[in-house]
């Protein structure tokens, strides 16, 4: 049984900020102002946020939006405002004006606190906000009406932790929005602590001296486990980038801070796995622990990084509904091209379209049970209803259920389609294009041919320096051989970058045109 907690802020900070971690550090910045922020500081700054969120009349259960990029003064925001019984809601940093409007609204936040560099997206929004009531900007001069972060957090005297129930929703996260709008997903403070009870503990193995360096960033659900929950379990220590994490950018913190724990995506493991088998790039320290979220990891992918790094990728699935990773490949137990077993606390079930158990071999959505479920989406009663059952939650992606407990990945429910009268998934097609040579990324989707039937249609990302010239029939010919004959993409079309959100998943809906 989970050790519950009350506010989760007591969990993770206060018992380091007044423990032999105080002076420990919990997050450095890699690049920017460069900047330490230990346990202790964190204590006090995050009591100065719940002081000041105060001041400025934002009360118990409102909302306080964080569009801010990955420095200190994001944990210090939302763990402030867990402190004061307010709940944060991290935002997505690369969204549009007008899904922040969106978001702004619904989650009706009283107060936002924003990067100085992202402001000029949401500033013309900002006035016409009716439940926004202050606006701090972290990081550089706030405009007009605004206040700034820095000031206020050194004219407030730090408050105490608010005492809370583990079941009173703590923060919000809004979905990624890869099939649609984004929704806001509420959780409970006692599911930050099981998801570091469960897999941050025993699939991870997180450990005091640990440097994590998390790709994925905080403001979604893998990201914040990843660089905050699960090594602030524990007294660790995370590396935050502010910037993008392309794969020279990934290589030069690895240069600098040497990393034990890395967490990415499957696309930028291919980019890396590219760079490091061209020779463009090395690793000169030793990798305790990696794994991927976000999307499934090809197979070919995860066994490369495994022979060029001699790490391990231990690929998983989680959703923003469920908080963080559920199934997965485990220390020891690795076996690519499938996403592994169920984690500690977690039940899975495969069911068909009736509802009924789908049996060893066959292919099912997946459902999920485990305390780290979400309380509901807000404000959307049917999706919650669809969603939320009970004590599982449908995940809305396809699996093949494997002989031992393990899962292989076949795709998203509305992406996998029929080619002569049997299901084709996307996934298996993608990484079987993927395994060639020259194939750096690939997405694969229905296409209607010129009888109205449904084939594969691919878009494929080649490597660096190759050209497409001739390429297609042999593309063809390699996932013929490698999943079947109807299975090969009718059409191939190349392209510079495929649509992805910014956790990394592939955007397959922009492509089926």
């Amino acid at each position: 049984m989970i050790e519950t907690v009350g506010n989760a802020a007591a969990y993770f900070v206060d018992r380091h900020a007044e423990g032999p971690r105080r002076d420990h550090p919990a997050f450095r910045e890699a690049g920017g102002a460069g900047r330490t922020l230990t346990y202790g500081e964190l204590g006090d700054r995050s009591g100065r946020v719940a002081a000041m969120l105060a001041r400025h009349g934002v009360e118990r259960e409102n909302r306080v939006a964080l569009l801010m990029t990955d420095t200190v003064d994001l944990p210090t925001a939302f763990w402030g405002a867990i402190k004061a019984g307010v709940a944060p809601v991290p935002l997505n940093t690369l969204l549009s004006a007008d899904l922040y409007r969106a978001i702004l609204d619904d989650s009706r936040a009283r107060a936002l606190i924003v990067s100085r560099e992202l402001l000029p997206v949401v500033a013309p929004l900002l006035a016409e906000r009716p439940h926004l009531r202050a606006v701090f900007v972290a990081g550089g001069e706030p405009g007009q009406g605004m206040l700034d972060f820095a000031a206020e957090l050194a004219d407030s005297a730090p408050r105490p932790t608010a005492p809370a129930s583990p079941d009173e929703c703590a923060f919000w996260l809004y979905s990624s929005g890869s099939t649609g709008q984004p929704k806001g997903v509420r959780h409970a403070h006692a599911s930050l602590k099981y998801t570091a009870d469960t897999y941050g503990a025993q699939v991870l193995g997180i450990e005091p001296g640990d440097l994590v360096f998390s790709a994925a960033k905080l403001f979604f659900a893998y990201g914040l486990g990843n660089a905050m929950t699960f090594p602030m379990s524990v007294g660790a220590t995370s590396v935050l980038y502010a910037g993008r994490p392309t794969p020279e950018a990934v290589f030069d913190v690895f240069a600098k801070f040497r990393p034990s724990v890395f967490c990415g995506v499957p696309t930028l493991y291919a980019a890396l796995d590219a760079k490091l088998e061209a020779g463009a790039a090395k690793i000169e320290h030793k990798l305790r622990r990696c794994i991927s979220a976000g999307e499934a990891l090809p197979e070919e992918v995860g066994a490369k990084w495994a022979r060029l790094v001699g790490c391990d990728i231990l690929d998983g699935v989680g959703s923003t509904e469920m908080l963080h990773i559920f199934l997965s490949n485990r220390p020891g137990d690795v076996v690519y091209g499938t996403s592994g077993v169920a984690a500690p606390g977690y039940e899975l079930r495969l069911v068909d379209e009736s509802g009924g158990e789908v049996a060893e071999g066959g292919v099912g959505e997946l459902l999920v049970k485990g305390d780290s479920g979400a309380m509901d989406y807000f404000g959307r009663r049917s999706q919650s209803r669809a969603t939320f059952e009970g004590h599982w939650t449908r995940t809305g992606d396809k699996y093949e259920k494997l002989a031992g407990g393990r899962y292989r990945y076949c795709g998203r429910t509305d992406d996998m389609f029929k080619v002569s009268g049997v299901w084709v998934s996307p996934f298996e097609v993608e990484q079987a294009l993927i395994a060639h040579p020259s194939v750096l990324e690939a997405a694969v989707v229905a296409m209607r041919d010129a009888d109205g039937l449904e084939k594969p249609k691919a878009y494929v990302v080649l490597k660096p320096g190759v050209a497409s010239v001739g390429l297609v029939p042999a593309l063809q010919e390699h996932v013929k051989g490698r999943v079947g004959m109807w299975k090969y993409p009718r059409v191939v079309e190349f392209c510079e970058e495929l649509p992805k959100t910014a956790t990394g998943k592939i955007q397959r809906f922009k492509l089926r045109g």
